[in-house]
Order: structure tokens, then sequence, then C-alpha cells
């Protein structure tokens, strides 16, 4: 090599495309991508998914109700901009319908109510570590038939993944807030407790879409009606009302 000419050096770098870049995988489902998040209005709820690892183990229990419970009056004493109006508990995760005055309000509360959720549970199970096994998954709910559509998902999610099975009589998940919900069609104005029935403590909202709006969208909803895509129910019930 002459005295003029320059080597050539190869360059190690973390930028850029290459294969199997970004943040690792974290169990069976890919991970909530770190991007930044749709931006938010405070006029518009939101539908929140927060899934937890296996090793937690199945949620659809008394007393993992009643941690949820303790969380939802916790994230409701903190902060009046942040507000869980409804709850699905489904056996590896949970559905959120939030409302929040602003992204920051949105994301201290998620904080707020998975820590105050974790930190229960792991106490409860005995065992330290992770219990919620990726970033919360939200979604801007800006229209009347989104809301109504999310109302629908979220309270009926239990007979999606086929828990109503042996429970004929039963005509709403008591591991949701639509036991509470006047969102159905004939519901009572007043929800008549019976003995011994501990509801979950959701918020009620503020938001045109969420308190009113979303009946615009199609009315009141079925407690019979069937999620996600067209099959046959499992459960004796008939679901396609």
């Amino acid at each position: 090599m002459s005295a003029n000419e320059q080597a050539a050096f190869a360059f190690r770098t973390h930028g850029g495309k290459r294969k199997n870049a970004g943040r690792p995988k974290q169990g069976v489902r890919a991970s909530e991508r770190h991007k930044k998040r749709p931006s938010h209005h405070a006029r518009h709820p939101l539908h929140v998914i927060c899934r937890v690892t296996s090793e937690v183990g199945r949620l659809r229990k008394r007393r993992v109700y009643k941690i949820a419970q303790r969380a939802l009056v916790t994230c409701w004493k903190r902060s009046a901009a942040f507000r869980i109006c409804h709850v699905s508990i489904q056996g590896s995760h949970l559905h959120l319908i939030v409302e929040a005055a602003s992204e920051g309000a949105l994301a201290r509360g998620m904080q707020g109510f998975q820590i105050s959720f974790a930190r229960q549970l792991n106490a409860e199970l005995g065992r330290k570590g992770q219990v919620f096994v990726d970033r919360y998954h939200a979604v801007v709910l800006d229209s009347p038939t989104k809301v109504r559509n999310a109302l629908a998902y979220v309270l009926n999610n239990w007979r999606k993944h086929y828990e109503d099975r042996g429970v004929f009589a039963t005509e709403h998940d008591v591991y949701s807030s639509g036991l509470q919900s006047n969102v159905w069609v004939n519901a009572p104005p007043v929800i008549e407790l019976k003995p011994g029935m501990q509801l979950l403590p959701v918020c009620f909202p503020r938001t045109w879409l969420l308190e009113h709006g979303w009946r615009k969208g199609g009315g009141e909803l079925s407690p019979w009606h069937w999620p996600g895509p067209s099959r046959k129910p499992k459960s004796a019930v008939d679901m396609t009302a």
C-alpha cells in the first residue's frame, strides 16, 4: 500500500435495517412495537389490552378478581385525568376501555394500574418477576361505531374464548364490568346487587362517545352477541342474536 492510499475500515454500527434487529420477541406473541403511539385527544376513549406471562397462570380466578378490584381503586384514587370505565378479565389478558385527558395521563394511568396489579398478584402468588408480557396495546376509538364495537367485543369477550360453557343461565360475564353496565338492551336503570356480590369499581364515562354517542353506532348491545369472526359456538347458548 502506498503512502497516499487510505485503508478501508468496516465500522460496526447499531443502527439501520438488519436481520433480527429491534426489540426481541417475548413469549408466544410478538412484541408490541416500540414506536410513537397514535396521537390522542381527550374526547376519544381507548381500548387497551394487557397480556400477562404464562408463568402467572390463569387470571379468571376469584383471588385475581379481588386483586383487580384493589388495583382499580388505587388507579381511581390517584387521578381524575385517567378513568377505567369498562373491564374484562380473560384467561391470559385484560381488556380495558379507558378515558384519558392527555397522552401523558394515559401513560401514567396505565403504568399505575399495571404496577399495582402486578405487585399484588406477585405477592398473592409468592413470586417475583415480570407479570405483564409487554407494552400494553391501545386503540383510539374516535367514532360511535368504533366505541360500540369495542364495548361489544370487550364485554362479550368471554364468549369468544368459550368461557361461557356450562353457564346456560348467565347473560353477563361475572369477570367483567358488564354486570353493572347500562349498555344492554332492556338494561334496568339500577342494578340490584345480590348478597355477597362485589362488582369491579369502574368509573362513569365522561366523554360524549362513551357516555351517549356510541348508541348512534347501532344502539344497545345484546349480551348474547358473539364477538370476533363468525363461527359456530361451542356453548349451548344461542349467541347469534
